[in-house]
């Protein structure tokens, strides 16, 4: 599926709407942060560095409402970590019109035979098996919302495996399996679950994962927006179990 050529994102798409956006300090999620800021949406944002979230933080409440942080190690985060932090989210906010999960770690670009244990299970904690424990804890904020939105984000190594790409890869397997199997489990909610394809897009991630290629020949993320827009607006309320390519290949 592709975004219509019709859809125009207009600000009032989105004003109000309180956005969850996991990854928000770099790359895609920053990007998305500043441009739904820019069309009034209400933010939660989170990520791992403290410093940049900090900057993140003020550069939108410059611009619009001031954003909500989410303090969570994806990491290391425990049950009562996740908990304090859901706690906190419902002190401020009812509901949460949509969920962005954008945050991801690239791991080692080597073969299957030489990768190291520990940096595999790490990959897939942070890249899966935390983007489950997030979005069963806010499930009912999102129920609690009309129309709201999921996206997860996927890659060009999450349906085709391709040699070296190891835990990331399977992780992203992974992710495509779990975004099937809840946008069929919520299809009959008010709740919608998608996932983008981001696709070449110049990030940290990008660079690490490609340290020869020239940057400057790279889609920005602000380039690769419109997907996003689309599926946290109202205009995508039918669109479910859908996988989206921001770019085309």
């Amino acid at each position: 599926m592709i975004v219509p050529s019709t859809y125009v994102p207009k600000k009032n798409d989105l004003e109000n709407k309180i956005i969850f956006i996991t990854g928000a300090t770099s790359g895609i999620g920053r990007a998305l942060a500043i441009k739904l800021a820019q069309m009034g949406s209400k933010l939660i944002i989170h990520g791992r560095d403290a410093k940049k979230l900090e900057s993140l933080h003020n550069k939108i409440g410059k611009i619009g409402y001031e954003p909500f942080i989410a303090n969570l190690d994806l990491e290391k985060a425990q049950g009562g970590d996740y908990k304090n932090s859901i706690e906190l989210i419902e002190k401020k906010f009812q509901k949460i019109d949509g969920l962005v999960h954008n945050a991801a770690i690239l791991g080692d670009r080597s073969p299957i035979e030489h990768y190291d244990i520990g940096l595999w299970q790490k990959v897939i904690h942070i890249n899966l098996t935390t983007v489950f424990i997030l979005t069963r804890c806010l499930l009912p904020f999102l129920k609690n919302a009309q129309n709201s939105s999921i996206i997860f984000t996927t890659s060009g190594v999450g349906n085709i495996g391709k040699a070296y790409w190891g835990s990331y890869s399977v992780s992203k397997f992974g992710i495509e399996g779990f975004y099937q199997i809840l946008a069929d489990e919520l299809e009959s909610t008010e709740v919608r679950v998608n996932c983008l394809d981001p696709g070449a897009t110049r990030t940290q991630m990008r660079k690490k994962a490609y340290p020869s290629e020239n940057p400057n020949n790279v889609t920005k993320p602000e380039d690769i927006l419109k997907p996003y827009l689309y599926l946290l607006s109202d205009e995508s309320k039918s669109i479910n179990g859908e996988r989206i390519a921001c770019q085309s290949h």
